[in-house]
């Protein structure tokens, strides 16, 4: 991975962005320390999980093919509200 300090990332930003979508992950650090990672879109929907859509998502619902399902509703008063 490679690392970059802070201020050469702010001025060669684009650069930056170039080479975590075709190098991988970039290393951002200030003072010496690790601070930051860039890391391509791709690769960010790969980990968090987000490469489903939304439709894909609900399919895959253990209710999914459920015509009668019903949900509780709390009928208890509202609460009251004092100014």
């Amino acid at each position: 991975m490679q690392s970059w300090q802070m201020q050469t990332a702010k001025a060669r930003f684009s650069e930056l962005v170039k080479r975590a979508v075709e190098n991988g992950p970039q290393e951002i650090t200030l003072h010496g320390q690790a601070k930051a990672v860039v890391v391509s879109r791709e690769l960010f929907d790969r980990l968090s999980g987000n490469e489903r859509s939304l439709v894909d998502f609900m399919r895959a619902s253990p209710l999914a093919g459920h015509d009668e399902v019903e949900f509780g509703r709390n009928r208890s008063l509202p609460r009251e509200i004092t100014l």
